[in-house]
């Protein structure tokens, strides 16, 4: 009996030891994006138990191809609700790629949205409401997803769009441009961003969008879009002749699938 008691302690303080190795050991490899964080219960529910055991085995990536399948297989019922929650699975079993979260975000913001909003079959005010909800539902996703690719430039990118082509807020495309452009380094999301301060309603965006505009031209960045911005821009606010750009105004061509002028 007593030798089983010292067997226990033994034991007891080894795995006292033990435990705060291995928790480092977990949090510096989440850390490194080496290892996931455990499934939550409400996943559990939702996966069912065959999939959430196969998830337990390493196979969360396969799972995530299945629900993801099955999401595809309900955009084509027209089924959006389970489109939605299909993602959000497929979403929680692989955060950190990019493609499920952006996805998952166009469904809502763009063809749920429009689904919903040329629908004759249900009332108008009641279609504008579902339309906001699944446009908002979009950028929701994508904040999430934000979360964990916090310097992913397409699911910033893809934020942009919907708040420029869906919500019509200049200022908030305008920004997450911008952040495009701090991830990429690529001067046409700066130009971008330059189009949509120039669509916003107050001077201090105008400043913004001139600054932003004026910064490409001086790179000799000078397609017509850039021009004729600046040309607007000079003339809102009152620029003096002598610090307005020299360049004739350009002829614009009509290009309807720009975020901003033809580029």
């Amino acid at each position: 009996m007593k030798r089983q008691i010292q067997a226990l302690t033994v034991f007891l303080l080894l795995g006292a030891i033990k435990l705060p190795i291995e928790e480092a050991a977990t949090h510096h490899l989440r850390g490194a994006k080496l290892l996931t964080k455990p499934i939550s219960v409400s996943l559990r529910e939702s996966l069912g138990q065959a999939s959430f055991a196969a998830s337990l085995g390493g196979l969360r990536s396969l799972v995530a191809s299945i629900t993801y399948l099955r999401a595809y297989r309900e955009w084509e019922n027209i089924n959006w609700a389970k489109v939605d929650s299909l993602f959000q699975i497929t979403t929680r079993l692989q955060p950190t790629y990019f493609n499920y979260w952006d996805e998952a975000s166009w469904h809502m913001a763009f063809n749920a949205a429009s689904s919903y909003l040329y629908n004759q079959d249900i009332n108008p005010m009641l279609r504008g409401k579902l339309y906001e909800e699944h446009v908002q539902r979009g950028i929701d996703i994508l904040k999430e997803g934000l979360l964990f690719l916090p310097d992913e430039p397409r699911l910033w990118n893809s934020l942009a769009e919907i708040y420029a082509r869906r919500v019509h807020d200049p200022k908030k495309a305008a920004e997450c441009y911008l952040e495009v452009f701090r991830i990429s380094h690529n001067d046409r999301y700066s130009r971008f961003a330059g189009y949509q301060f120039a669509q916003a309603s107050d001077r201090e965006s105008w400043v913004k969008g001139y600054e932003l505009l004026k910064r490409a031209y001086d790179k000799e960045q000078r397609p017509p879009s850039v021009i004729d911005e600046l040309k607007n821009l000079e003339d809102r606010l009152n620029t003096p002749p002598q610090q307005r750009i020299p360049d004739a105004r350009p002829k614009m061509e009509i290009n309807h699938g720009e975020v901003g002028p033809t580029q």
